[in-house]
């Protein structure tokens, strides 16, 4: 077996999307977009066997510290059968060599190994292979693990939901929350207009992202972050950006159609002596429902006033790589919400992924801290009523190569900087 550095893109990638362990934190692609985007230095390497075969690879990102150190980050790696103990060490010696040539002082990774999984109906799923081999075996190389957190304190999440795209569509909709069938309905009668965009999309799609960040309180990129990223992952079509959007002339027309056909209806109860228990029943609620079309109008007409009359609700970006798709990131609207676009582009977008050839569709990151005082419990329950796995990766290890550096940039950088963020907030003051 040979160590082999700046594997050749195609090489690379060809290994990379028939291993198990395909992901697009491990693409050749993810280290172009974190040099352009981060200035995250991208290392391409791997071990061979004796006829020059890749046996395993994994995509390592360089962040520069001061005084010419550095760490090394794995995002989602290694790309490796990680029960082969002795394939693993050898790699993980490799990598130490490697990155001390270059002043690393640890090396950071997660991998993509499920710790603990759930069914749509909360039953735990027995595992393929048991992760608790792969954790000890890390340990006694000297990977130092850092915790089982419960929220997003980690680089990449610790829970997801996955839905497996192997079932039919008819399957995959059975498993929905029935709130969520009605509400992807609903976006359908109302005339959702779903598409795929492309380039020309993008400052629209962080338009939403903005709204969103302000409404749920949690930062999102700037406009040339997205552009960067559209531009690298098209280039092998391993990117959907999906739209979705209202034409708020078509909803109101609807509306005023429906109102014309019920209204002849009340002044006719209304008109009738004696009315039977179920016919004053059967007028209550057509009046209801006439006052509930009045507030659909003259909301309807007022976004039309405010933003035109089609207005894009709902934007996703999804990365498809090798048969697998991640819902990167969601922008909606802060009006009109009660359309339900958003329900009905997430419904396409994952039915376009299905068509194409995915197999496992991860709607990246959850909680595990689940309660209703999170402040991402909201996001929780969304994802959960698409009825996926509920999934618990096995979470961070840091693999420490200079001992006392990793102390200084992990524990004295930290206070150092939250002390300046305190002292600079009151000087402003």
């Amino acid at each position: 077996m040979k160590f082999v550095t700046d594997i050749d893109k195609k090489k690379y990638d060809t290994f990379v999307k028939k291993h198990e362990k395909a992901h697009f934190l491990q693409s050749y692609a993810w280290g172009e977009f974190s040099y352009k985007a981060r200035n995250l230095i991208p290392h391409y390497v791997g071990i061979v066997d004796d006829k020059d075969k890749l046996l395993c690879v994994t995509l390592l990102l360089q962040k520069k510290l001061p005084l010419g150190y550095s760490y090394f980050y794995a995002p989602r790696g290694y790309v490796i059968d990680f029960w082969d103990n002795n394939l693993l060490k050898k790699f993980t010696e490799e990598i130490v060599k490697y990155t001390k040539k270059r002043k690393g002082i640890f090396i950071k990774i997660d991998p993509d190994i499920i710790w603990k999984e759930y069914n749509y109906k909360d039953e735990e799923v027995e595992l393929k292979k048991n992760p608790k081999e792969v954790f000890n075996a890390l340990k006694e190389l000297g990977y130092k693990h850092l915790g089982f957190t419960k929220n997003f304190e980690t680089m990449q999440p610790r829970y997801s939901f996955r839905i497996d795209l192997n079932q039919s569509m008819e399957e995959i909709e059975s498993k929905f929350n029935k709130t969520n069938q009605q509400r992807i309905r609903k976006g359908r009668e109302l005339g959702a207009i779903i598409r795929k965009g492309d380039i020309n999309d993008i400052d629209e799609f962080n338009h939403l992202m903005e709204l969103t960040e302000s409404r749920k309180d949690f930062l999102s990129h700037d406009l040339e972050y997205y552009r960067t990223l559209y531009d690298i992952y098209t280039r092998d079509n391993d990117i959907a950006l999906y739209m979705g959007s209202i034409n708020c002339e078509k909803v109101i027309d609807n509306y005023k159609s429906e109102k014309e056909n019920i209204l002849p209806e009340i002044e006719r109860l209304k008109n009738t002596e004696n009315l039977s228990k179920s016919n004053k029943t059967k007028l209550k609620e057509l009046e209801q429902r006439n006052e509930k079309l009045n507030e659909y109008i003259n909301e309807y007409e007022k976004a039309k006033d405010e933003f035109g009359s089609t207005i894009t609700l709902a934007s996703q970006f999804v990365i498809i790589y090798a048969d697998k798709a991640w819902v990167l990131y969601a922008g909606n609207h802060n009006v009109l919400t009660d359309s339900c676009v958003n329900y009905t582009t997430y419904y396409e977008q994952m039915k376009y992924c299905k068509e194409n050839g995915v197999k496992m569709y991860d709607q990246f990151g959850t909680i595990g801290d689940i309660n209703s005082n999170n402040p991402r419990y909201g996001l929780h329950i969304f994802k959960k009523k698409f009825g996926g796995d509920y999934v618990e990766f096995m979470g961070e290890f840091d693999l420490v190569t200079n001992k006392f550096m990793y102390f200084i940039f992990t524990k004295l950088v930290p206070i150092y900087r939250k002390l300046v963020r305190s002292i600079t907030k009151l000087k402003r003051r």
